[in-house]
C-alpha cells in the first residue's frame, strides 16, 4: 500500500512557506534616544534596557503623559 499523502501538501496556496525572517530594525530608544534593536531579541523593545522601560511607566503611573480626550456631548453616551 503507497503511503498517505496530502495532494494539497505541496500547493503554495494551501500550505504556504513561513514568512522569509526580517531584519532586525534600529530605532531610538523613547526614554533615552539611545541606538537599539527592535526584535524579538530586545525583551525591552522599544526600549534600550529595563531601566528606560521602567522610567517610562513611571511616567505613566504618575500622569506625565495623558491621552487626549474630547468631553462628551450631554446624551452621549447614554444607554438609547
Amino acid at each position: 500500500m503507497p503511503p498517505l499523502t496530502s495532494p494539497c501538501a505541496a500547493d503554495p496556496v494551501t500550505n504556504p512557506s513561513p514568512a522569509p525572517a526580517r531584519p532586525p530594525i534600529d530605532v531610538n530608544c523613547p526614554a533615552c534616544g539611545e541606538r537599539t534593536v527592535f526584535a524579538p531579541s530586545n525583551p525591552y523593545r522599544p526600549f534600550c534596557s529595563a531601566r528606560c522601560q521602567g522610567h517610562d511607566f513611571g511616567a505613566w503611573a504618575s500622569e506625565n503623559y495623558r491621552v487626549a480626550a474630547t468631553e462628551a456631548e450631554p446624551g452621549e453616551g447614554e444607554p438609547a
